[in-house]
Parts: C-alpha cells; structure tokens; sequence
C-alpha cells in the first residue's frame, strides 16, 4: 500500500522561506512600526547589493550603516568584515536632521548586525552576506544567511535602572528561548552588539557605531575583505 504521506522539500519549509528572507531583507517589522519610524525621522537602510568595480575588475558587497532614535524608538544597522571586525567606510554620509544613512562600506563580504528598540524591548538579526562566484565569469549571486535572531530581549535589570544606552556603558540585550532558556549571541560580535545597542539610544544620531575612519593610505583603496 503506497504511503499517503507526500516528500516536503526543505525550500516548502516555512521556518526556512523566513529565514531567507530575513537573512535577505532585514527585520520584518509590522506596518505600525514602520510608520512610526519614518514618523519619527529614523530611516535604517538594511539592504546589501552586489557591485562591479571596473578598475580592479571584482565584485564586491555594498552595505549602508544607517538609522537612529528618539525616545522611546529605535532601529539602526551596521557591518562587519567576515572576521567579525569594524570597517573603514568608504565615504561618510550626512542626512538632514539625523538618524539617516552615516556611511557606505564595501567588502567581499559582510556581517549585517540589525536592531530595533521599542522602549525596553530589542529585536536583533546578524547575517552573513558572502558572494557565490560562478565559473563562468558572470555577475555572482548574493548568499544570505542567518547567524543569529534574538526575539523580545531587554537589558538586565542593573543596566535598565542605571540608564544604559544613554550613560555611555556598554550593555548587550539578554534575549531567551520560547522554553525560557538563555539564547546566547554569538561572542565574537559582543562589542558590535553593544555598539548597535547604544545606537539605537542614540537621539537623532549623525555618526557611525560601527564603520571606522580609513587610515590615510587607506582612503584611495577600498577594503577588499
């Protein structure tokens, strides 16, 4: 007697198509929140595109270290080199009034570390964006994945009553499992996670958390890694 069960391929997975699309696109956040970032001046520019650079005939991620706060609101993100280290930008950016695009870094590949903050409350997604090179010398395919994906998290209680994010001191939000279990992020991007925490308590923020100033030498040359 044939099986009345049928083969489910993994791309039919839902966990797997959501996954997808966040490594892809960022945060899905509910149209509310959408709203009220824009309402609030605070544009956070998650996408990461593939270039061609003529002169050294490669291709290369492009990503935009952007967002801000107000109060009560929060989203920024920022990247990282594949090692988990800052980047020198390749041009700082101004936005008018804050809280917009601070800077454009480029890299074969890139660590995307995204936040938003509703009051107390974190969301947090880290990828990894690396390029899929083809054999015949045509433009290469975006590869997304997922690191990591922390839900609902908050600072610990020492941090929330001393005002972290806005003193200065560096706090990583904790973040749990559906079972209460301590989901742990990755160690080797807790200075980056604390960074991107304070940005998103930074009041109409017009610096970069992440991407560091070129060294001189550096400016005419691009980051290659």
């Amino acid at each position: 007697m044939a099986s009345k069960h049928s083969y489910k391929s993994p791309s039919a997975n839902p966990d797997v198509a959501i996954n997808d699309r966040l490594a892809r696109h960022g945060l899905s956040l509910p149209r509310a929140i959408l709203r009220a970032l824009e309402k609030n001046g605070i544009y956070c520019f998650p996408g990461v595109s593939v270039e061609h650079q003529h002169l050294a005939q490669r291709f290369v991620l492009k990503g935009t270290e952007s967002g801000g706060a107000v109060e009560g609101l929060g989203r920024y993100c920022g990247y990282l080199n594949k090692d988990g280290q800052p980047i020198p930008w390749l041009q700082p950016l101004d936005s008018f009034g804050g809280s917009g695009r601070h800077a454009i870094v480029i890299a074969a590949e890139l660590v995307r570390i995204e936040m938003l903050r509703v009051e107390r409350t974190y969301e947090l997604l880290i990828s990894r964006h690396t390029l899929d090179q083809s054999n015949d010398g045509t433009r290469p395919q975006l590869r997304s994945t997922v690191l990591f994906r922390g839900k609902a998290g908050t600072l610990s209680p020492d941090l929330l009553a001393g005002g972290a994010g806005q003193s200065g001191r560096k706090a990583a939000p904790i973040f749990y499992t559906g079972a209460g279990e301590l989901h742990a992020v990755p160690s080797e991007f807790h200075e980056a996670i604390c960074a991107v925490a304070a940005a998103v308590s930074c009041i109409r923020c017009k610096h970069t958390h992440i991407a560091v100033r070129p060294k001189a030498e550096a400016i005419s040359s691009p980051q290659s890694a």
